[in-house]
């Protein structure tokens, strides 16, 4: 693995970013501020796997080194703070998109 790759820091951002706003039309910041209607916890889960999966296919598609997907995490993190989300939505969606970028592509969600 190396440690940095061809694909730019700009290219990195506006990937993250829409992966934000692609959760943001599925789950919008007021639903997770709201305390009543609040979606279930199985349809959430699957809006953030979808977008983890996007997120694993251009890691793979685009060869990430660390430092890339370090960015591609907090450029995500910070999208989603922009777009009002509280902080344990944000640590438990960033932590999420960590851990499937930086798995190896033989390995399986558990």
């Amino acid at each position: 693995m190396s440690l940095f790759s061809r694909t730019s820091a700009a290219e990195v951002k506006e990937f993250a970013e829409s992966l934000a706003e692609a959760i943001a039309k599925r789950y919008p910041p007021a639903m997770d501020a709201a305390e009543t209607r609040k979606v279930s916890a199985n349809r959430l889960t699957k809006i953030l796997e979808d977008a983890f999966e996007k997120a694993a296919s251009f890691q793979r598609d685009k060869a990430l080194g660390w430092y890339r997907k370090a960015s591609l995490g907090n450029d995500f993190r910070w999208k989603l703070k922009e777009l009002g989300y509280s902080e344990r939505f944000i640590e438990v969606a960033t932590e999420g998109l960590v851990v499937y970028i930086s798995r190896k592509p033989d390995e399986k969600a558990s």
